[in-house]
């Protein structure tokens, strides 16, 4: 799963290139609007798990948690019509753009990505720069919310790679059966094997629930019951389409 999904010119932050440059942030999430998922820290799941289906994906070297934003390929349910986002939560990989840290060497380069329909040089939103040529106070802000994102990646990482350690995932299908009868599949993640979970040794159980990585087991397995969810939300989408594309039919009560 690449982290730039939503990315597309994402440029080093500079004083030369963005001393004019402002950031406009106006609710309007279409940049998601063809990514089924995106990955999701750790710290995230107890806020995502109402509303989620919270998977593993990856590749043999590393797994990372996402959530599903989709039944079917480049669609993100979770967008409205009017291109605002339809839950509780919004995940902090989508809330961290248009900004996105890139790595030089040892260092971390804050980007922005110029394509973000809020991306400016008008002066409309937030100055990236001050009068004085120093970085504004709200790129500060997004700075430390990119280093604490950062944190988390971390955290993550290690936790994801204690559960594979452990042995606990296994490839998944999620299998959605629509109101007319057609069925659509879902693949390509993995979930946690809850009989293998259950297996485990007491000490293993007990290292698992003092730092909390219990919890997080429980509530991804809690949250695959939200692929239900996600069957409505495209009914509820495919629906909308037909009543665009047949205006007529649709009044007619």
């Amino acid at each position: 799963m690449t982290q730039l999904l939503i990315y597309n010119t994402a440029v080093p932050i500079t004083r030369a290139r963005h001393g004019d440059s402002s950031v406009e942030l106006s609710g309007d999430y279409t940049f998601t609007g063809e990514v089924n998922s995106v990955p999701l820290m750790a710290v995230e799941f107890p806020q995502a798990a109402t509303e989620y289906a919270i998977v593993f994906a990856g590749q043999d070297e590393e797994v990372l948690p996402a959530v599903i934003l989709g039944v079917r390929g480049n669609e993100n349910l979770y967008l409205s019509g009017a291109k605002t986002w339809e839950a509780k939560y919004i995940p902090a990989f989508v809330r961290r753009y248009p900004f996105v840290f890139s790595r030089s060497g040892d260092r971390f380069v804050l980007c922005v990505d110029e394509d973000f329909r809020g991306f400016n040089r008008e002066g409309h939103g937030q100055r990236l720069f001050g009068e004085d040529g120093n970085p504004s106070p709200y790129v500060d802000r997004v700075l430390k919310f990119l280093q604490e994102y950062q944190a988390q990646f971390l955290r993550t990482q290690r936790f994801c790679a204690r559960i594979k350690e452990l042995g606990l995932l296994e490839p998944m299908q999620a299998q959605v059966t629509m109101e007319a009868g057609a069925r659509l599949s879902l693949g390509g993640f993995m979930a946690v094997n809850r009989n293998k979970l259950k297996a485990l040794p007491g000490d293993t159980l007990a290292d698992l629930a003092k730092t909390d990585e219990l919890e997080l087991l429980f509530l991804h397995m809690q949250s695959m019951r939200n692929f239900n969810g996600l069957r409505d939300r495209l009914e509820h989408t495919l629906s909308q389409q037909k009543e665009a594309a047949d205006p007529e039919a649709a009044s007619v009560h």
